[in-house]
Protein backbone atom coordinates (compact mmCIF):
# COMPACT_ATOMS: atom_id res chain seq x y z
CA UNK A 1 0.00 0.00 0.00
CA UNK A 2 1.65 3.30 -1.32
CA UNK A 3 2.24 5.68 1.96
CA UNK A 4 0.51 9.07 2.38
CA UNK A 5 2.55 11.95 1.37
CA UNK A 6 1.96 14.21 4.50
CA UNK A 7 2.73 18.32 3.74
CA UNK A 8 5.11 19.76 6.36
CA UNK A 9 5.08 23.58 6.67
CA UNK A 10 8.37 25.99 7.75
CA UNK A 11 6.90 28.24 10.65
CA UNK A 12 6.59 31.04 8.00
CA UNK A 13 4.61 29.17 5.69
CA UNK A 14 2.24 28.42 8.43
CA UNK A 15 1.92 31.94 9.21
CA UNK A 16 0.66 32.14 5.96
CA UNK A 17 -1.91 30.09 5.94
CA UNK A 18 -3.00 31.38 9.27
CA UNK A 19 -3.80 35.08 7.48
CA UNK A 20 -5.94 33.33 5.26
CA UNK A 21 -7.83 30.63 7.37
CA UNK A 22 -11.01 31.94 9.29
CA UNK A 23 -9.58 28.85 11.55
CA UNK A 24 -7.17 29.27 14.11
CA UNK A 25 -4.73 26.49 13.79
CA UNK A 26 -1.63 24.40 15.67
CA UNK A 27 2.01 24.40 14.80
CA UNK A 28 4.63 22.21 15.09
CA UNK A 29 7.42 20.54 13.77
CA UNK A 30 5.92 21.69 10.69
CA UNK A 31 2.59 20.40 10.82
CA UNK A 32 -0.68 22.35 10.86
CA UNK A 33 -4.03 21.39 12.63
CA UNK A 34 -7.01 22.80 13.23
CA UNK A 35 -7.70 23.71 16.44
CA UNK A 36 -11.62 22.93 18.22
CA UNK A 37 -14.25 25.67 18.36
CA UNK A 38 -14.98 26.46 22.01
CA UNK A 39 -18.23 26.22 23.67
CA UNK A 40 -20.18 28.67 25.16
CA UNK A 41 -19.35 27.72 28.62
CA UNK A 42 -15.85 27.47 27.31
CA UNK A 43 -15.16 30.83 25.90
CA UNK A 44 -17.82 31.96 29.63
CA UNK A 45 -14.88 30.68 31.57
CA UNK A 46 -11.99 32.35 29.82
CA UNK A 47 -13.56 35.51 29.64
CA UNK A 48 -14.14 35.85 33.61
CA UNK A 49 -10.36 34.73 34.28
CA UNK A 50 -9.28 37.21 31.62
CA UNK A 51 -11.55 40.14 32.57
CA UNK A 52 -10.05 39.61 36.90
CA UNK A 53 -6.94 39.51 35.50
CA UNK A 54 -6.71 42.33 33.65
CA UNK A 55 -9.19 44.40 36.39
CA UNK A 56 -6.21 43.39 38.74
CA UNK A 57 -3.29 44.17 36.65
CA UNK A 58 -4.68 47.79 35.74
CA UNK A 59 -1.94 50.02 36.04
CA UNK A 60 0.80 47.06 36.30
CA UNK A 61 3.43 46.73 33.32
CA UNK A 62 1.19 43.74 32.67
CA UNK A 63 -0.84 42.64 29.53
CA UNK A 64 -3.89 40.03 29.13
CA UNK A 65 -4.90 38.84 26.05
CA UNK A 66 -7.31 36.67 25.04
CA UNK A 67 -6.88 33.59 22.29
CA UNK A 68 -7.03 35.46 19.81
CA UNK A 69 -3.00 36.10 20.33
CA UNK A 70 -0.81 33.22 19.14
CA UNK A 71 2.08 32.04 21.66
CA UNK A 72 5.45 30.54 20.31
CA UNK A 73 7.47 28.09 22.42
CA UNK A 74 10.69 28.71 20.99
CA UNK A 75 12.71 25.74 21.93
CA UNK A 76 9.96 23.32 20.54
CA UNK A 77 8.57 25.15 18.17
CA UNK A 78 4.58 25.26 18.98
CA UNK A 79 2.44 27.78 17.76
CA UNK A 80 -0.49 28.36 19.83
CA UNK A 81 -3.33 30.01 20.86
CA UNK A 82 -4.02 29.77 25.04
CA UNK A 83 -7.60 30.71 26.20
CA UNK A 84 -5.83 33.63 28.19
CA UNK A 85 -2.01 34.88 28.26
CA UNK A 86 -0.46 37.04 30.39
CA UNK A 87 2.83 39.09 29.38
CA UNK A 88 4.98 41.86 31.94
CA UNK A 89 7.33 44.43 31.44
CA UNK A 90 7.80 44.17 27.93
CA UNK A 91 6.20 42.41 24.34
CA UNK A 92 8.80 40.18 23.03
CA UNK A 93 7.63 38.51 19.63
CA UNK A 94 8.94 35.86 17.15
CA UNK A 95 11.55 36.83 15.11
CA UNK A 96 10.22 34.40 12.52
CA UNK A 97 7.12 36.43 12.46
CA UNK A 98 7.55 39.66 10.07
CA UNK A 99 4.69 40.96 10.75
CA UNK A 100 5.41 40.99 14.71
CA UNK A 101 1.82 38.71 15.78
CA UNK A 102 3.41 35.90 17.32
CA UNK A 103 4.55 36.66 21.09
CA UNK A 104 7.33 34.36 22.95
CA UNK A 105 7.44 35.85 26.53
CA UNK A 106 4.49 34.82 28.27
CA UNK A 107 4.59 34.62 32.14
CA UNK A 108 1.32 33.57 32.56
CA UNK A 109 -0.73 31.44 30.16
CA UNK A 110 -4.29 29.57 30.85
CA UNK A 111 -6.17 26.64 29.40
CA UNK A 112 -9.87 25.85 29.49
CA UNK A 113 -10.13 22.10 28.99
CA UNK A 114 -12.45 20.50 26.65
CA UNK A 115 -13.46 16.56 26.53
CA UNK A 116 -11.75 16.60 23.01
CA UNK A 117 -8.25 18.59 24.36
CA UNK A 118 -7.69 17.52 27.91
CA UNK A 119 -5.14 15.11 27.48
CA UNK A 120 -3.21 16.79 25.24
CA UNK A 121 -3.51 19.99 26.95
CA UNK A 122 -2.25 18.10 30.43
CA UNK A 123 0.50 16.00 28.86
CA UNK A 124 2.38 17.37 24.95
CA UNK A 125 1.19 20.83 25.56
CA UNK A 126 1.78 21.48 29.04
CA UNK A 127 5.40 19.81 28.55
CA UNK A 128 5.80 22.46 25.52
CA UNK A 129 4.59 25.20 27.80
CA UNK A 130 7.10 24.46 30.81
CA UNK A 131 9.78 24.81 27.91
CA UNK A 132 9.01 28.85 27.72
CA UNK A 133 11.94 30.53 29.64
CA UNK A 134 9.65 33.34 31.03
CA UNK A 135 6.47 31.37 31.67
CA UNK A 136 6.38 31.02 35.44
CA UNK A 137 2.85 29.55 35.94
CA UNK A 138 -0.01 27.98 34.07
CA UNK A 139 -3.50 27.45 35.04
CA UNK A 140 -5.44 24.28 33.90
CA UNK A 141 -9.13 24.69 34.25
CA UNK A 142 -11.61 21.99 33.92
CA UNK A 143 -14.57 22.14 32.15
CA UNK A 144 -16.84 19.50 34.06
CA UNK A 145 -16.54 20.43 37.78
CA UNK A 146 -15.14 23.11 39.67
CA UNK A 147 -11.31 22.61 39.65
CA UNK A 148 -8.09 24.76 38.68
CA UNK A 149 -4.45 23.27 38.49
CA UNK A 150 -2.09 25.89 38.96
CA UNK A 151 1.17 24.78 37.48
CA UNK A 152 4.38 26.69 39.20
CA UNK A 153 7.70 26.68 38.32
CA UNK A 154 10.64 27.26 35.67
CA UNK A 155 12.94 25.31 33.97
CA UNK A 156 12.47 21.79 35.12
CA UNK A 157 11.04 22.48 38.52
CA UNK A 158 7.37 22.75 38.27
CA UNK A 159 4.69 21.84 41.39
CA UNK A 160 0.84 21.59 40.77
CA UNK A 161 -1.38 23.20 43.29
CA UNK A 162 -5.20 22.29 42.97
CA UNK A 163 -8.08 24.50 44.00
CA UNK A 164 -11.62 23.50 44.20
CA UNK A 165 -13.13 25.76 46.34
CA UNK A 166 -11.92 29.64 47.36
CA UNK A 167 -9.56 31.79 46.37
CA UNK A 168 -6.66 30.65 43.47
CA UNK A 169 -3.44 32.67 44.23
CA UNK A 170 -1.64 33.67 40.74
CA UNK A 171 1.87 33.69 42.12
CA UNK A 172 3.57 34.66 38.77
CA UNK A 173 1.17 37.95 38.55
CA UNK A 174 0.22 38.53 42.53
CA UNK A 175 -3.47 38.15 41.08
CA UNK A 176 -6.07 36.27 43.60
CA UNK A 177 -10.01 35.44 42.02
CA UNK A 178 -11.94 32.67 43.31
CA UNK A 179 -13.22 29.46 41.87
CA UNK A 180 -16.58 30.66 42.24
CA UNK A 181 -16.25 33.79 39.56
CA UNK A 182 -14.23 31.63 37.17
CA UNK A 183 -17.66 29.39 37.13
CA UNK A 184 -20.03 32.00 37.36
CA UNK A 185 -22.76 31.63 34.43
CA UNK A 186 -25.77 34.03 35.53
CA UNK A 187 -27.58 33.11 32.36
CA UNK A 188 -27.75 29.38 34.90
Amino acid sequence: MPETVRQRYTFREYLDLEEMSPVKHEFCDGHVWAMAGGTPSHAAIAMNIGAALREQLRGRPCRVFSSDLRVRVLPTGLGTYPDVTVVCDELRTDPDDPKGNTVTNPVLLVEVLSPSTEEYDRGEKLAHYKRIDTLREVVLVAHDTKRLELWRGAGDLWELDVVHTGEAKLQSVSCTFSVGDVYDDPLA
